[in-house]
């Protein structure tokens, strides 16, 4: 073993040697030719890395206490242990553990060797074959599929043995959409369960804002993600018609030129880079959203509400700034104007009894006065668990659309996202009687089934009082 450190050690100046090499002299076929050779000795060092990590790992597993490889100095994680270590990063020393655990031989609880869990996975990380990267995608999607053991151990094999071909020939990416349609295909009925784990680790962050710049980081599930790539893809592909661009960009971007025919016309390049354009677009869908006409699939315009403070005298003279809820940095006054467009005061008829009277559109999507009207019968999200306000939620027919559930306040109810994914997945019932919605609980939860009224409507709560 010290013989083979030696060497190690011996090698590592040839190594360093080759990292100094100034490439621009070399040949095209030189250059591959070193190209797939340093990844070839990548791959091997990389599969020594994962192996070491989980002996590492194995020398600090939790039975062994304060015996343990990690704690006797003064780790409480292996991984800890490996990214001080290594000066690696925490993702990469977990990932160097996976691998390496699912390669390395295994022990028996009487101490019998086993073949490692991945056995086809091994043979070709230890060769060099497959890069570390490929096999973790390998590794996670045939874990994933044997969490239920609906599938045969030789159909798994089968399921190795093709991924580990491709991992051979193909890049990381490919190997990781070819091993997730194994998983699929090995369970079948574990893709809802896992795309509710997937959901639950949904959400946004806001973060500080500093410098007038506040960082966002956003969390979306696979559908979500797919659509807002669509829609950054659409405005950004080579060619496309710059959207969302302020007017300061426009004129920025915008020059004289004179065209085939000679003559003086208009050209804009848009002078935002990607982050810039991406940035716009976004926000330029949100606030369509946002304002969207009565025809659109929502309407939040009368629930979404940022107050702007502002001095009168700013407001007409279009000079000093503004204050925004939640903002610490003050906006122009020319932009709380522009703000100012989209306000306006709504009325509201409500019948003898206080209901709201229904609208008779027939469409799939609720209308704003519509919304308004659910807003007011049910004062949020109908869920006697949740606070969500009108603005948080979505307009649901109780009776589907599909179903030929009409678009009327009376078949409707507003129930917040999660409460509303809830509804579909039948966690709870919801029906109208005369004009108002009451919720059933899932047997489980109430044996009885009893239905009872839901949702807050304030004033008639303030009336009761």
């Amino acid at each position: 073993m010290t013989n083979l450190l030696d060497e190690l050690r011996q090698a590592i100046p040839l190594l360093g040697d080759v990292a100094r090499v100034d490439w621009q002299g070399f040949t095209d076929e030189d250059l591959l030719a070193y190209l797939g050779t340093v990844e070839d000795a990548g791959r091997r060092v990389d599969a020594a890395r994962a192996q070491v990590a989980a002996e590492v790992d194995a020398r600090s597993r939790r039975e062994l206490g304060d015996e343990g490889l990690a704690a006797r100095l003064g780790h409480a994680k292996a991984t800890h242990l490996i990214e001080q270590h290594t000066r690696t990063s925490a993702a990469e020393a977990a990932r160097r553990v996976r691998v390496g655990a699912a390669i390395r031989p295994r022990l028996s609880l009487a101490g019998e060797v086993l073949a490692p869990a991945h056995p086809l996975v091994a043979v070709a990380v230890r060769a060099g074959a497959v890069g570390i990267d490929a096999a973790a995608v390998i590794i996670r999607s045939l874990d994933q599929a044997a969490r239920s053991g609906s599938a045969e151990p030789e159909v798994f094999e089968a399921a190795e043995a093709a991924l580990v071909e491709a991992a051979s020939t193909l890049s990381a990416d490919l190997v990781e959409t070819y091993a997730l349609a194994w998983r699929e295909k090995l369970d079948p009925d574990g893709a809802e369960p896992r795309f509710e784990e997937i959901r639950e680790q949904r959400g946004v962050r806001i973060g500080r804002e500093r410098n007038g710049i506040t960082t966002t980081v956003i969390k979306s599930a696979p559908h979500e993600t797919a659509l807002l790539k669509a829609a950054m893809a659409d405005s950004t592909v080579p060619g496309a018609i710059p959207r969302f661009m302020s007017d300061e960009d426009t004129l920025r971007g915008t020059e004289l030129v004179v065209d085939k025919r000679g003559e003086l016309v208009e050209m804009i390049t848009d002078p935002r880079t990607r982050e810039q354009k991406l940035h716009d677009i976004f926000f330029g869908v949100f606030f369509a959203g946002v304002r969207a006409s009565q025809d659109g699939p929502v309407n939040m315009r009368a629930t979404t509400q940022v107050n702007a403070v502002i001095t009168l005298d700013d407001l007409r003279n279009g000079t000093g700034v503004g204050w925004l809820d939640d903002s610490i940095e003050p906006v122009p006054a020319a932009v709380v104007q522009e703000l100012a467009c989209d306000a306006g005061f709504r009325t509201m008829l409500l019948g003898d009894s206080g209901e709201v009277l229904r609208q008779g559109f027939l469409q799939r999507y609720f209308t704003a006065a519509q919304r308004r009207a659910l807003a007011v019968r049910d004062g949020g999200c109908v869920d006697p668990s949740c606070t969500a306000p009108p603005s948080w939620c979505h307009a649901h027919h109780v009776k589907f659309w599909e179903n030929d559930g009409p678009t009327d306040v009376d078949n409707g109810v507003l129930l917040c996202p999660k409460h509303h994914h809830d509804l579909h997945q039948g966690k709870f019932e919801i029906n109208m009687v005369n004009g108002k919605p009451f919720m059933r609980r899932p047997i489980w939860v109430d044996p009885e089934q009893t239905w009872f009224p839901v949702g807050r409507t304030r004033a008639l709560l303030a009336t009761a009082a």
